[in-house]
């Protein structure tokens, strides 16, 4: 059965776990019909997105006139279909945080996405994130006559779980997938009754060569990388206070922030005026071969995160046998298991993370290499991608419902 992947941007640096997830589907036996909003002018350094951008057929390519076309067209073809999305579009208008007229784009980007889906022969639709994604994918398989799913990540979609009508797309959809039992126990909160038993717990996960490679030691000196977009959510001026107080207690650490982002002068400027311009490196996007150079050459991973899904670059940390030190948020507790795979610590408290830095710091080689092959044994047992792919595979090709009217 062909199916068709929907997701916002795409290939992105932030979501490679898309770009494993569709490759582990395709290596067993199906066949992935990718299509994204935009992505074919981003800057991209990872050889493999590369090859995904040749593959993904882009909606907003082309600009407003082929979304109007499609809308027309699917009108003239399928008027029934086109009212009744028209309706679910109206509904979203509803108590809103987002304009009517971004409604009606994403309207008519659904029947362009629908359009080609049926040329394509695709018979169910799959989108990443509960957000604008999962409208479109609603809108688009309304059209089309074909069932859909989302994968639910977290937290965005739980920050603001009204306005997007995260409810209404959980009622239209065939399924949808949680990415830990946190996120499924949220979907839960917003789902009907009736509806719970569609969400499915799918994981994200590595392919055999994270889990596979050698492991090598961690780091003697106290070097520390932390891996992610440079944003508020992700907590990285905290963590650049939690490190002056470490190194004003006499930990001689040092950090190397892997990833860009919006918070990127912010971050610069904290690092300046903490005199910490020798001790931490910014080293922007980085792709999978950088990220595993970074974490080689690490005694351990560091984040300080105030909202996750859980994060992949936990499951390529503790892969390759390095120990995570995280905020207790989400699931991040599925992985990040105090003295067994790292230190799990308060959310938003510089002082613990400092105590988590000279912690680690003070380890001996032994304990954290210890800690290193309990979370690689972690990670193997629960997300190993193969197996989690095999999964979604049976749920997007068995037996769904019939769309609804």
């Amino acid at each position: 059965m062909a199916i068709g992947y929907f997701i916002n941007q795409y290939p992105k640096v932030s979501h490679s776990f898309v770009r494993r997830e569709i490759l582990a589907l395709e290596a067993q036996g199906m066949t992935v019909h990718r299509w994204a909003l935009r992505g074919w002018d981003a800057e991209l350094v990872d050889p493999v997105d590369l090859a995904e951008r040749d593959r993904t057929r882009f909606l907003l390519r082309g600009g407003i006139a082929p979304l109007l076309i499609a809308g027309i067209a699917m009108l003239i073809r399928h008027p029934a279909r086109w009212f009744a999305a028209l309706r679910l579009t109206l509904a979203m208008c509803r108590n809103t945080d987002r304009s009517i007229p971004l409604h009606m784009v994403s309207f008519l980007e659904g029947a362009r996405l629908a359009q080609e889906m049926m040329a394509a022969g695709v018979r169910h639709l799959h989108a990443h994130f509960g957000t604008n994604a999962a409208e479109i994918a609603m809108l688009g398989a309304t059209m089309a006559g074909i069932t859909y799913s989302f994968t639910v990540h977290g937290p965005d979609e739980f920050d603001r779980p009204l306005s997007t009508k995260l409810q209404l797309k959980i009622t239209r959809a065939a399924h949808v997938v949680a990415i830990t039992d946190f996120c499924a126990s949220q979907l839960y909160r917003w789902a009907r009754l009736e509806d719970w038993h569609k969400v499915k717990v799918v994981r994200c996960g590595l392919l055999p060569d994270f889990l596979e490679v050698p492991l090598t030691p961690p780091a003697e000196a106290a070097h520390f990388v932390c891996i992610g977009r440079l944003s508020g959510q992700k907590g990285q001026l905290l963590l650049i206070e939690g490190l002056a107080l470490a190194r004003r207690q006499g930990v001689p650490a040092t950090l190397t922030l892997v990833g860009d982002g919006e918070m990127r002068p912010e971050i610069e400027a904290a690092i300046a005026q903490h005199d910490l311009g020798a001790h931490v490196t910014i080293t922007g996007w980085a792709d999978e071969r950088q990220v595993r150079a970074e974490l080689d050459r690490a005694r351990a991973m560091v984040m300080a995160s105030f909202a996750e899904g859980l994060p992949i670059v936990v499951m390529e940390a503790l892969a390759l046998g390095r120990p995570v030190l995280a905020t207790n948020v989400a699931a991040m507790a599925d992985l990040v298991r105090n003295g067994e795979t790292g230190w799990l610590y308060t959310p938003g408290s510089i002082e613990a993370i400092a105590q988590a830095i000279r912690e680690c710091a003070i380890a001996d080689g032994e304990t954290l290499a210890a800690m290193g092959r309990t979370g690689r044994a972690l990670v193997a047992e629960r997300h190993d991608q193969m197996r989690e792919a095999a999964k979604l595979s049976r749920l997007l090709s068995g037996e769904t419902p019939s769309p609804i009217a």
